[in-house]
């Protein structure tokens, strides 16, 4: 059998979306915005929230992104609050992506026990916020071997929402 590596022209694009929107808490590097987007597009995430002051869609950023911000719809916003609680009186299941005290262990969590999620992601150095904590449904890990806590925003989101889409398939 010979095996051909495909191309991009070969690729036929899927338009599936999966049930899952996410909020990214104050991500302010522009490659983890542009790799987000990628991400989006790549998993079929229904939308983006923006929630930094200092995100900036710039040359740097579509070079990273490929310019997937044209195929995944998204907006900055300026109160995350005020939008989880939209997203929870329309149905949603907020889920925040870090280790505290009672999170869940992401390989143990019924992501099929919901229809609609949004997942939070967190900032770089800190986290996700404290406020958006407290109005989070459930907090979620992933579990690490290694001597750190925890990984690179992009990484830790593409583990997530694999994770979050095997569940809801």
């Amino acid at each position: 059998m010979i095996r051909k590596k495909l191309t991009f022209d070969d690729y036929v694009p899927g338009s599936r979306k999966h049930p899952i929107s996410i909020l990214a808490d104050n991500i302010t590097l522009t490659k983890n915005i542009g790799s987000l987007f990628r991400l989006c597009d790549a998993l079929g995430i229904e939308y983006l929230y923006l929630a930094s002051q200092s995100t900036t869609l710039d040359s740097k950023f579509s070079k990273v992104s490929r310019f997937s911000e044209r195929n995944v719809p998204y907006s900055f916003e300026q109160d995350p609050q005020q939008k989880i609680r939209q997203l929870k009186k329309n149905g949603y299941t907020i889920i925040s992506l870090e280790l505290t005290s009672d999170s869940t262990n992401i390989r143990d969590f019924d992501f099929s026990r919901t229809e609609k999620l949004c997942l939070i992601l967190g900032n770089e150095a800190k986290g996700i916020s404290d406020d958006l904590l407290a109005v989070s449904d459930h907090c979620v890990h992933i579990p690490m071997l290694g001597m750190n806590s925890s990984m690179n925003v992009i990484c830790a989101a593409s583990i997530a929402i694999y994770e979050m889409s095997r569940h809801l398939s």
